[in-house]
């Protein structure tokens, strides 16, 4: 009965269990005291992380978007550019249309 050889263990458990069982209901209201603010501030701060995270997201999309535009804009031009220019057979470089 190995189970019983360490009372001493036990009955420390069950002490410190109905202590806790006991001062809870007291100790509880400090507790939420304490944790209530720190858990709010918490709080507060992912929500102020995450609109931030947000903005600069939000900025960086937009300067893709103007690369992306930019990049376009200069790829028609150099294709109109392209059409537009005279092609050369001539062998003296005279240009023909």
């Amino acid at each position: 009965m190995a189970f019983f050889d360490n009372g001493l263990k036990i009955g420390t458990g069950l002490a410190i269990g109905l202590g806790v069982l006991i001062l809870a209901p007291a100790i509880a209201p400090a507790v939420a005291a304490v944790v209530r603010p720190v858990a709010k501030a918490s709080i507060k701060s992912a929500i102020l992380l995450f609109e931030k995270a947000a903005e600069l997201i939000a900025e960086a999309k937009e300067s893709v978007e103007d690369l992306a535009a930019e990049a376009h804009a200069e790829l028609a031009q150099e294709r109109l550019q392209q059409t537009s220019e005279p092609v050369s057979d001539a062998e003296d470089g005279s240009d023909a249309y």
